[in-house]
């Protein structure tokens, strides 16, 4: 069913794309779906081109033939589609588990609109069931561990930070170069605060935390696709 429905939200969000458009591409399973669906009408006939958020996107637009380019060369888009690890009713939302975080702010920032994209198990009323990751240079790594831990207590969140491993146990390196500390938190009461506070620690190179970047989500449930904009995000407030 989760595949189902990833689906669905991913098609539901192909009907923003239009002719001619320079689009952001997520990285993650459910935006993998978009971009499966995307080649097909790109090869029909649909003329846009795409700058991908991860290396990973970037190997299978190019398998499927999606035309590429990058933010040197086109430094404005108009549309970003990525999937997300957590999303809130005021599109507030945590990415970063495909450990892409940096690249797809980057390019959600350069965009006139971002959608995500996502089944119902992603919908929160408070952001952090979904561990927090927080881009780190490797440099230092205790110290900036440390700093995000000592954040995190003034924020009174309970909980671990922990280096990604990947299987082998060795660290997992992102795109950038970086780590990722993950923060076990359960709940952020107050993600503007917490935002604040990463972003002032040095070897934080970025957050997961995406703050009025998302211009809509569509949600795919049991009965449907549920569309949340920003008007009705801005009416729950």
């Amino acid at each position: 069913m989760s595949d189902e429905l990833k689906r669905a939200s991913a098609l539901a969000a192909l009907e923003e794309v239009q002719p001619g458009m320079r689009l952001g591409i997520g990285t993650g399973s459910t935006a993998e779906f978009f971009v499966r669906a995307l080649a097909e009408k790109v090869s029909a006939g649909l003329d846009i081109i795409g700058v991908p958020t991860s290396e990973r996107t970037a190997a299978l637009v190019r398998e499927l033939g999606v035309p590429l380019t990058t933010l040197d060369e086109t430094p404005e888009l108009d549309l970003t589609v990525d999937g997300v690890d957590e999303l809130d009713a005021c599109l507030q939302l945590i990415k970063g588990g495909g450990a892409a975080l940096l690249r797809e702010k980057i390019v959600a920032a350069a965009s006139t609109r971002m959608v995500v994209i996502a089944d119902d198990s992603k919908l929160v009323e408070t952001l952090g069931r979904f561990p927090l990751p927080i881009e780190v240079m490797p440099f230092d790594l205790e110290a900036t561990r440390r700093a995000v831990v000592k954040a995190a207590v003034s924020l009174s969140l309970e909980g671990e930070v922990k280096l990604r491993l990947n299987a082998d146990g060795t660290a997992l390196v992102t795109d950038g170069g970086h780590y990722i500390l993950d923060g076990h938190w359960n709940l952020l009461p107050d993600v503007p605060a917490l935002a604040e506070r990463l972003s002032a620690i040095p070897g934080v190179v970025e957050h997961g935390l995406f703050i009025g970047l998302a211009k809509a989500a569509y949600v795919a449930g049991p009965s449907g696709v549920r569309q949340i904009s920003v008007t009705t995000a801005d009416e729950t407030k």
